[in-house]
């Protein structure tokens, strides 16, 4: 669905937060406002103040063993949480109930239009309910295929694979070899951990800071933040964070080096290890690219020591970083590749693809029920062929540097903007408290309190946003492959909004009924 480029925000009055701007749809309807007539709570209790009503805490709960009944959003959304596992992530910071959606728009069951910078995480190449998604969907459903035949071959599946091949780096498909997995990426990163280890007979890991490859045991012990005597982690190159104090290439080289060292170290206490797992673009770490040169450099280090690299394109694939694969950017072709999200096409699949000759497995060796999904291989098929075909990755690319360009151009304005980042449609803004800075700091600290408060804004002027990176203060953008110039100003607009609201609302003002305090002596260097 088009979006029209806003109306300009109507000038904030001193002391006052601003005025929210927002885009007419085509129907004339302001997405994020409610509409007149939009359905409201049904069950007669009153509202103000729970989930249901924008708010992430203070959800009312009803008395042990009493049924919560009615139909509006409110009580779906107190159901919700009285029944659901405290391990729910999105649905505390996004309290909607989507009801319709259609590409960049979600329609909540409050009669409210959102835009969707979120993406289910990145899964949705191609946004929500994409013709050739539904059409290619609804074809194996009016065939009689059979939806559910563990790792048989199909028709449906040959025509998935042909076209994942013909997506993948030359040298790469061209002695390629897949396995279907279970149909999360966390299970297909567990295939490819296997997989090295059954091939090099091997078991240690090299994993990097900030990494994030899934929640089961063997993926979360890669990840940033979980220990495992397996899994050596080693400095992921930062420009903005760097852990060696330099930064950019200087930082990067020194990365590189530590690795170097820690392999060829015969003290290091590490010994060679079955494989490394490196994202090109960190995601949840932060959205943080991984220099070409140093993608380079990993990629000798490992080939000259016999060690497999492993690139996890889950949330990266697809054209979503300006290449059909991130690791492209660099041109360099990993020894496995893992991926999921988008090559479903919005429905879940999961493989690993990998050299010929790491092909160890014993039959059964990873095997899982839902291997065969059918219908998301039609639609990945289909939404694969389309983002090749339409050119989709060089248009997030040419798109998302514009982005970035008029980001950055925000952050000179708003000191609390701390960077900027990204590679095509996926994009970071990290907030910092530029007062809390010290002189040894070479960035501010993060302030995920901020960025917490941006992410509300955003959603009360109906565009929706996640934040990542490691003290959950970067606020990120994934929007769909599809999106239009004027739906790009929509976001950009709403975002600056919701910034400039949640800044304002930091502010310390004097109370209206005191008087001003006598001005104190600005404090020292040492405060």
């Amino acid at each position: 669905m088009a979006v029209t480029e806003p109306a300009p925000a109507v000038p904030a009055e001193p002391h006052a937060p601003p005025t929210p701007t927002a885009a007419p749809n085509e129907a004339g309807e302001t997405p994020g406002i409610p509409q007149e007539g939009a359905r409201r709570e049904e069950t007669g209790e009153g509202g103000g103040g729970g989930e249901g009503s924008g708010g992430v805490a203070g959800a009312r709960s009803a008395p042990s063993g009493r049924t919560v009944r009615g139909t509006g959003y409110e009580s779906i959304l107190r159901r919700q949480s009285l029944r659901e596992s405290a391990a729910r992530t999105y649905a505390r910071s996004l309290p909607i109930v989507p009801v319709r959606a259609r590409g960049l728009t979600i329609e909540g069951a409050d009669g409210r239009r959102y835009l969707d910078c979120l993406s289910g995480a990145g899964t949705l190449a191609l946004g929500h309910n994409h013709p050739v998604v539904l059409e290619a969907i609804k074809k194996v459903l009016d065939s009689g295929a059979p939806l559910h035949v563990l790792d048989l071959a199909t028709p449906v599946k040959d025509a998935f694979t042909s076209e994942l091949f013909a997506t993948l780096p030359g040298e790469l498909a061209d002695d390629a070899r897949v396995q279907f997995c279970g149909p999360a990426g966390t299970d297909a990163v567990e295939a490819a951990l296997k997989l090295v280890r059954t091939a090099t007979g091997r078991d240690g890991l090299l994993a990097f800071t900030g990494a994030y490859h899934g929640m089961t045991a063997g993926a979360l012990a890669a990840s940033g933040g979980a220990p495992d005597v397996r899994v050596t982690r080693l400095p992921y190159p930062h420009a903005y964070r760097c852990p060696f104090g330099t930064g950019g290439e200087r930082g990067a080289e020194l990365s590189a080096r530590w690795t170097e060292s820690l392999l060829d170290d015969p003290k290091s206490g590490v010994a060679t290890p079955a494989g490394m797992i490196v994202e090109a673009v960190q995601g949840e770490g932060g959205v943080i690219p991984a220099p070409d040169d140093w993608m380079r450099r990993m990629r000798r280090i490992t080939a000259d020591r016999a060690i497999p690299l492993v690139v996890d394109e889950v949330q990266t694939g697809v054209g979503r970083t300006g290449a059909f694969w991130a690791v492209e950017h660099s041109g360099v072709v990993p020894d496995v590749m893992v991926l999921s999200k988008a090559i479903g096409g919005s429905l879940p699949l999961a493989v690993v693809v990998y050299r010929s000759s790491l092909d160890a497995w014993e039959p059964g060796a990873h095997a899982g029920t839902f291997r065969g999904n059918q219908l998301a291989m039609a639609a990945g098929t289909a939404t694969l062929a389309y983002v090749r075909e339409n050119k989709l990755a060089e248009r997030a690319g040419t798109l998302g540097a514009r982005i970035l360009g008029q980001l950055q151009g925000l952050a000179a304005a708003h000191p609390c903007v701390g960077d900027v980042r990204g590679r095509g449609l996926m994009i970071g803004i990290e907030l910092v408290d530029p007062d809390a800075a010290g002189p040894e700091d070479t960035a501010p600290p993060a302030a995920p309190a901020l960025a917490l408060a941006v992410q509300q804004e955003c959603l009360a002027r109906g565009l929706i946003v996640e934040l990542g990176g490691r003290h959950s203060a970067v606020v990120r953008l994934l929007p769909p492959l599809t999106l239009t110039d004027e739906q790009a100003t929509a976001v950009l607009d709403r975002f600056a909004d919701a910034l400039a609201a949640a800044e304002w609302a930091r502010v310390p003002r004097p109370s209206p009924s005191r008087r001003a305090p006598a001005p104190v002596p600005a404090p020292g260097p040492s405060h």
